[in-house]
C-alpha cells in the first residue's frame, strides 16, 4: 500500500507516545533469567512481541496483569524447542544466541524479512571460541543460525565493538548466568551505540546483577550472581520515535503535546534527539510526563556526530532537508547494517525529490535547496522496508507532498504511527495497494 501524505492544517493536538522499543526487548529478555519480574506498559510493536514471544521459548511463564501489564516468572529450565523464530527483530536475535549457549543442545534460529543478510559474524566468532558449536548462514554468518551444541565457558572474552553495541549487551546478560567469573572486552577503534550497553547494564542492575566496568574497554561479572526479577518496571516512553513527532511539529506551524513516561534515571541514546533539535534552534518543553512543542521554527545546520544514536539518521537527514545552511551527520558507518542502509538507502530515496545529498562511508552531508528553489512534489518514496525511514519520509510530507511505499512496515517499532500522525491533523490517503 502507498499512502499519499500532505499537510492541509496546522499540526495540533495531544498524542500517548508509544514506550521504548528498546527496554520492553531488554525487560522481557532480562525478566525470563530469574526472580519475579511485573513489566508495566511494555512497546506494543513487533520487536516486544517477538522478545515475549522467546522469553516464553525459554521457560519463563508470563501473564497477563490489567491492561498491558505482565508478571513473568522464570521455570526451571525444560526442554528447548527445536527451533526459535524471532521475525525480524535483531536485538533479540543476537540476546537469544549466547543464552541459548548457556546449556548443551541443539536449536535453529530463524527470521524474516530485513534480518536476512544482517551480520551476526562478531558475535558467532566469539561464541566458538568460547565453546559453543555454531553456524549461520553465509560470510556475515545471518539467520538461520544452528547451535550443535557446547555451552560458554565464561573467562576472558574479547569482541568488536564498532558494528552493533548488541553483541556486547548480549554477551553481559548472558555472563551474569555463569557460575564463573567473565571479563568482556571491546576491541577495534571505536565502541558505537554506547548508551545502549548502559541502557542493558541499566536493567540488568535492577534484576540484582552487578557489572564492573574496568577502564574504557571492559566488563568484569562476577559468577554465582542471581537475577532477582525487575518487580515492577514501567516502560519508559521512546524518545526515538517521539523524534518524528517533533521533528514534525518544528517544520511547520504546529502545537503539539506528546503525553509519556520520561524517567531521568534510565538512559536513551535517541534522547539525545531533545539536544540535538535545541543546536537546530528549536524549542521544546520537557516535564517527567510531556513533551511541547510549537512551530515554527528557522532550523540550522551544523556537524552532528550521531555515532552513539544511529537510529536518528534518518529522522535528522529529513531535518537538514530544511535547515539552513550545509548539515554534516557523521560517525554513522554503522547505520549501514540496520533494517535497511540508512545511509546510500536513504540518500538514493532523497535524490528523488532533488535533494542535494553526499554520502561517505561514515558520513552523510546534506545541503539544502537555494532561495526559490522547491523540492519535488508526489514523489513515490520508497523505505526499503526500514520503519525508520518510513517515518522519516512521513515527516517530509509535512512540508513537501510525497507518496511512501510500504507504510505498514511502522509496526515494527510504532504501530499507531499512522493513527497518531492523523490526529495531529496530516492528511493521508491510500493511492495504491
Amino acid at each position: 500500500m502507498i499512502l499519499s501524505v500532505n499537510l492541509q492544517k496546522p499540526l495540533q493536538g495531544t498524542i500517548r507516545l508509544p514506550a521504548s522499543k528498546s527496554y520492553s526487548v531488554r525487560a522481557f529478555m532480562i525478566a525470563a533469567c530469574g526472580g519475579e519480574s511485573t513489566i508495566i506498559e511494555p512497546s506494543v510493536c513487533d520487536d516486544a512481541k517477538v522478545a515475549k514471544a522467546v522469553a516464553q521459548k525459554l521457560g519463563a511463564r508470563i501473564q497477563a496483569r490489567g491492561r498491558n501489564m505482565y508478571h513473568v516468572t522464570p521455570r526451571p529450565r525444560r526442554a528447548l524447542p527445536s527451533s526459535i523464530h524471532v521475525r525480524e527483530s535483531g536485538t533479540v536475535l543476537r540476546f537469544v544466541l549466547p543464552l541459548l549457549a548457556l546449556d548443551d543442545h541443539e536449536v535453529v534460529i530463524t527470521g524474516e524479512k530485513t534480518l536476512k543478510g544482517r551480520p551476526n559474524h562478531p558475535l558467532i566468532k566469539v561464541l566458538r571460541k568460547q565453546g559453543v558449536r555454531l553456524k549461520g548462514t553465509g560470510a556475515k554468518e545471518s539467520i538461520p543460525i544452528r547451535i550443535r551444541g557446547g555451552t560458554i565457558r565464561g573467562g576472558r572474552i574479547e569482541i568488536e565493538g564498532h558494528m552493533s553495541s548488541q553483541f556486547i549487551s548480549a554477551l553481559l546478560i548472558a555472563c551474569a548466568k555463569l557460575d564463573g567469573d567473565s571479563e568482556i572486552h571491546i576491541l577495534g577503534r571505536d565502541v558505537v551505540s554506547n548508551d545502549y550497553i548502559t541502557m542493558t547494564l541499566q536493567v540488568l542492575a535492577r534484576s540484582g546483577i552487578k557489572v564492573r566496568k574496568v577502564g574504557q574497554r571492559a566488563y568484569r561479572i562476577k559468577g554465582g550472581q542471581r537475577f532477582v526479577g525487575l518487580k515492577n518496571f514501567k516502560v519508559p516512553s521512546d524518545y526515538g520515535l517521539a523524534a518524528f513527532l517533533l521533528a514534525a511539529g518544528a517544520l511547520v506551524d504546529s502545537n503539539l503535546t506528546f503525553e509519556g513516561h520520561f524517567p531521568n534515571d534510565l538512559i536513551q541514546a535517541d534522547g539525545r534527539i531533545l539536544a540535538l533539535l535545541r543546536r537546530m534552534g528549536v524549542r521544546i518543553t520537557r516535564t517527567r510526563t510531556a513533551l511541547r512543542i510549537r512551530g515554527p521554527f528557522t532550523l540550522k545546520g551544523g556537524s552532528f556526530c550521531l555515532k552513539d544514536c544511529p537510529d536518528l539518521v534518518p529522522v535528522m537527514s529529513v531535518l537538514a532537508l530544511f535547515a539552513k545552511g550545509v548539515t554534516r551527520l557523521y560517525g554513522i558507518g554503522h547505520a549501514r547494517i540496520k533494517e535497511s542502509d540508512r545511509i546510500g538507502d536513504l540518500a538514493t530515496e532523497l535524490r528523488k525529490i532533488g535533494a542535494r545529498i553526499h554520502e561517505k562511508k561514515d558520513e552523510i552531508i546534506i545541503t539544502p535547496l537555494g532561495p526559490g528553489a522547491a523540492y519535488k512534489k508526489d514523489v513515490v518514496l520508497d523505505p526499503h522496508h526500514d520503519h525508520r525511514l518510513a517515518m522519516a519520509f512521513f515527516v517530509i510530507g509535512v512540508k513537501c507532498p510525497v507518496r511512501v511505499k510500504d507504510i505498514g512496515c511502522v509496526a515494527k517499532s510504532y504501530p499507531k504511527f499512522i493513527n497518531d500522525f492523523k490526529k495531529t491533523g496530516v492528511a493521508l490517503k491510500c493511492v495504491k495497494k
